[in-house]
């Protein structure tokens, strides 16, 4: 997933030579994802800012960070940390310019650029027949772990435009969802 994410990051913004990438070092998943943004971005010929973050005030040092050189682009690694946090980040991004990517459309419902992953209420849905199947008896541990099955491409037109860029047509063609 972070590859793809990358590579529509990368078609969104063609130029882009240097991502910034944020992810919470505390959680060895996001940090997993990070490495594999770092391995997809070696294959795009893209240089990667580590902005590794471990709570509020490391989102303030990083942001910080990339106003001392901006990134062409912003690719964001979604956890609790960084989910309580996307507006001061979306805000960031919007303020300085920066095409960013995020993980979960939550953040381009609230003003960022795009998103490609799982789609959350078909995810709560699935985890609420869970739920009942437990209450019906079933044990948790012989339930089978689901991975998701339903991704989403989401685009805010209305950010690209105050980023004044030009999503490319085929993109918008693939999105699940355009926000005008």
């Amino acid at each position: 997933m972070s590859a793809k994410r990358l590579g529509l990051l990368k078609e969104a913004v063609p130029n882009a030579t240097r991502v910034a990438v944020m992810w919470n070092v505390n959680d060895r998943a996001m940090t997993l994802r990070y490495g594999e943004v770092e391995k997809a971005a070696r294959v795009l010929h893209v240089g990667v800012e580590p902005l590794g973050v471990r709570g509020t005030d490391d989102i303030d040092a990083a942001l910080s960070t990339m106003t001392r050189e901006l990134p062409d682009a912003l690719f964001l690694v979604a956890d609790s940390l960084t989910v309580v946090n996307r507006k001061r980040i979306i805000d960031f991004a919007a303020a300085h310019h920066i095409p960013a990517m995020y993980e979960i459309s939550l953040y381009v419902q609230d003003g960022g650029l795009m998103s490609y992953g799982p789609n959350m209420d078909d995810l709560f849905r699935r985890a609420a027949t869970y739920v009942d199947r437990i209450f019906k008896g079933a044990k948790p541990g012989e339930l089978p772990v689901e991975l998701p099955t339903k991704f989403e491409f989401v685009i805010d037109l209305k950010t690209a435009k105050a980023l004044n860029m030009t999503i490319p047509q085929p993109m918008l063609l693939r999105a699940d969802e355009v926000i005008q």
